[in-house]
C-alpha cells in the first residue's frame, strides 16, 4: 500500500483542520519544507499536498511558492488538491512539477469537463470524492450536495479509462484521530475499479494494518504523524511501501 504524507497549506505555512473546519486550524511551524524534508528522511516516497486557501477561493499565490519549494527540495512525486477548478490551474501545477492534481468540485459539477480534462492529461487527475453522511462534499466541504458518494464513482469509470485514482475522504473522519470509515472505503472500492486512495482519519498502526488487509492501494496519513500517534517509518514498513 502506497503511503501519502499530508502537507495542508493555508497562507504558505503547514496546517491542520478539524473535519474541514476552518475555525479549528492548527498551525505547526512556518515552513511547510521542514515536513516535506522530514517525512522524505522517515520514508515516504510520495506527498500529498492541500491548497486550502484555494480550496475556498482564496488567493493561491503563497502556497503554490510553497509547493514549488517542496518539490525542489525533495525531488519526490507530489500529488495536489484543493482550487483545481479549471485548465489554467491544471497547466500550471503541472507546470511547476506536481505529479498528480486532486479534482473535487469541478469534477461534481461538470462531470463532462472533468472527463475531458481526464483524457486529454491521462494518468495526471485524481477524483477527490469528500463525503458527508454518503453524499459528495464540495466547496472546501462548505457545501454538500445530493450526489452519492459511490454513485459518482461509478459514473466515472464507466466515461473514462484515463482518470488516475479516487481520493475517498469522509468529512467525519478527517482530524478526528478516530479511524477511518473502514465501511464507506469498502463501498467505494466495491463501487468501481477506480484505484482508490484512503483519506481522513487514519490513525494507528491497526488502522494501517486493516486497510492492507483490504488491499487498499492507498492511504493518506496527516494529523497522527504531526501528533506523534504514528512514526512514518513504522507506517511505511506495515504497509509494504517499499
Amino acid at each position: 500500500m502506497e503511503i501519502w504524507p499530508a502537507i495542508d497549506l493555508r497562507h504558505g505555512k503547514p496546517v491542520r483542520l478539524r473535519q474541514g473546519d476552518y475555525d479549528q486550524q492548527t498551525t505547526f511551524g512556518d515552513d511547510p519544507v521542514e515536513f516535506a524534508k522530514r517525512w522524505q528522511e522517515s520514508g515516504a516516497k510520495r506527498l500529498h499536498l492541500v491548497d486550502l486557501d484555494a480550496a475556498r477561493g482564496d488567493s493561491p499565490d503563497a502556497n503554490r511558492d510553497a509547493v514549488r519549494r517542496i518539490i525542489e527540495a525533495t525531488g519526490l512525486p507530489c500529488q495536489m488538491g484543493g482550487g483545481v477548478r479549471d485548465e489554467a490551474t491544471i497547466e500550471s501545477l503541472l507546470n511547476i512539477g506536481v505529479t498528480r492534481l486532486v479534482v473535487g468540485s469541478r469534477a461534481l459539477k461538470d462531470p463532462d469537463w472533468f472527463v475531458e480534462m481526464c483524457d486529454k492529461y491521462p494518468g495526471k487527475l485524481v477524483a477527490g470524492i469528500d463525503a458527508r453522511d454518503g453524499k459528495v462534499a464540495t466547496q472546501g466541504w462548505l457545501e454538500t450536495s445530493d450526489v452519492s458518494a459511490f454513485e459518482f464513482a461509478t459514473e466515472l469509470r464507466s466515461r473514462t479509462e484515463n482518470i488516475a485514482a479516487i481520493v475517498y475522504t469522509d468529512i467525519a473522519k478527517d482530524g478526528m484521530m478516530q479511524g477511518p470509515n473502514f465501511e464507506g472505503l469498502a463501498e467505494m472500492a466495491a463501487a468501481s475499479d477506480i484505484p482508490l486512495v484512503a483519506s481522513g482519519g487514519v490513525t494507528t498502526y491497526d488502522d494501517i494494518k486493516q486497510l492492507v488487509e483490504m488491499k487498499m492501494p492507498a492511504a493518506i496519513v496527516g494529523r497522527s504523524l504531526y501528533d506523534g500517534v504514528m512514526e512514518l517509518g513504522e507506517v511505511v514498513r506495515l504497509a509494504g511501501d517499499v
